[in-house]
C-alpha cells in the first residue's frame, strides 16, 4: 500500500496475506470487533497499518484511514496508533498530519544502513535518508521504530553488523528483525534460480539473529518481532530461505545457549555433572527445540540437566550448580 518502489524481495500480497488495502469503513468495522474482545483489557493495546508504506498514499487517503480508527483512540479502547513507511516518505506536514490523529509511533523499513546493499535492492533511499526521517520523527515527539533485514544480497556478516551498530546510534525505541525469504514472483526468485543470490540456511539466519537480538538488547533496545508472521499464503510462496514457523523461539533458544556456553567457559566446570536452574517463563528457550541446548552443550563438553526453579529472582536469568554424589 503505497510503495513507489518494487523491492528485490518484496511482494506484498504475499507476505501481509492481502490483496487490497482496507477501506474506511472497514478499518471502523476491525477497530470497533478488536475493542469489543479486548474491553476491560490490562496490557497496552494499539491500532497499526502495516503491509505498505502508509505515509506514502495519497494525503486524502491516509487522513481518511486515520480518521476511521481515531475514535477508538479518543474513547480509550486503543492506546495509539502505529505506522509502518519507508524513510523517503516522511516530511513534517506528514508527520503533524499522523500526530492530529492519535498516531504514537512510526515505524520505518530501513532494512540496511549500507548504501549498495540498498541500491543493489532497489530500496530507493539511502541510509541517509533513514538518518533524516529518524530525527524528525523523534523531534516530533512519536515513538521511532526501525525494521532490518538479514541476509540481503549483496550484505555481509560485517556489513549486517555495521547496520546493526548505526540503527542503534538512532536510538530507537523498538526494533524488528526479519530474514530475507525468496518469494515466487520477485526478483529475488529470479536472482536465486539464475544462480546469482544464494539465500542463508535457517542455521545461519538464526546464528546471526541471535548477535543481532543481543547486541540490541544489551543496549536496551526493545526487539519486539523476529521474523515474519507465518501467513499460509507466505509460506506456500516462498521458495527458498530461513523460512520457520518458529523462528523467533529458534533465535530465542540461540541466545540462551550462547550465554550459558559463555558462563560455563568463564568457569571450572569441564567434566563435571551440572545443573542449571532457570526461571520457569525461560524454560523452553534454555533447553531449546527438542532439547537441542542440551545436545549442543553435551558436544561442547558440558553435561547439564536444566530445571525450572521458581525461586530464582528476576535479574538472575540462570543459575549453574555442581551436582555432587556422596559416597
Amino acid at each position: 500500500m503505497g510503495c513507489p518502489h518494487r523491492c528485490s524481495f518484496c511482494d506484498q500480497r504475499n507476505i501481509s496475506g492481502s490483496i487490497a488495502p482496507p477501506s474506511p469503513d472497514e478499518v471502523a468495522k476491525t477497530c470497533r470487533a478488536a475493542a469489543q474482545k479486548l474491553n476491560g483489557r490490562d496490557f497496552p493495546a494499539e491500532i497499526a497499518f502495516f503491509g505498505g508504506s502508509f505515509t506514502a498514499i495519497e494525503p486524502e487517503e491516509m487522513r481518511s484511514l486515520l480518521q476511521a480508527a481515531y475514535p477508538f483512540v479518543k474513547d480509550g479502547s486503543f492506546d495509539g496508533i502505529r505506522v509502518s513507511t519507508r524513510p523517503d516518505a516522511i516530511d513534517p506536514q506528514i508527520l503533524a498530519l499522523l500526530q492530529a490523529y492519535g498516531v504514537t509511533t512510526v515505524e520505518l523499513g530501513a532494512q540496511s544502513m549500507d548504501d549498495e546493499v540498498l541500491a543493489r535492492n532497489g530500496r530507493g533511499h539511502t541510509a541517509k535518508d533513514v538518518e533524516h526521517a529518524s530525527g524528525l520523527i523523534r523531534q516530533a515527539g512519536f515513538s521511532l521504530g526501525l525494521q532490518m533485514m538479514v541476509g540481503l544480497p549483496g550484505e555481509t556478516r560485517v556489513s549486517c553488523c555495521e547496520t546493526a551498530k548505526k540503527i542503534a546510534a538512532l536510538q530507537p525505541d523498538c526494533v524488528r528483525l526479519y530474514p530475507t525469504l525468496v518469494v515466487e514472483g520477485t526478483d529475488l526468485a529470479r536472482w536465486y534460480r539464475q544462480g546469482s543470490y544464494t539465500p542463508l540456511t535457517v542455521e545461519e539466519a538464526a546464528d546471526l539473529t541471535a548477535w543481532l537480538l543481543r547486541f540490541f538488547e544489551d543496549r536496551n533496545i526493545t526487539v519486539i518481532r523476529i521474523g515474519l508472521h507465518a501467513e499460509q499464503s507466505l509460506e506456500q510462496s516462498c521458495i527458498a530461505g530461513p523460512f520457520h514457523p518458529a523462528f523467533g523461539e529458534m533465535v530465542y533458544s540461540r541466545v540462551w545457549r550462547n550465554r550459558l556456553l559463555e558462563e560455563l567457559e568463564s568457569g571450572d566446570f569441564a567434566g563435571k555433572k551440572l545443573e542449571i536452574l532457570v526461571r520457569p517463563p525461560m524454560l523452553s528457550k534454555a533447553v531449546g527445540q527438542k532439547r537441542e541446548n542440551i545436545r549442543w552443550l553435551a558436544a561442547k563438553g558440558y553435561a547439564v540437566k536444566i530445571f525450572p526453579d521458581e525461586n530464582l529472582p528476576e535479574k538472575e536469568p540462570f543459575w549453574i550448580k555442581e551436582v555432587k554424589h556422596c559416597i
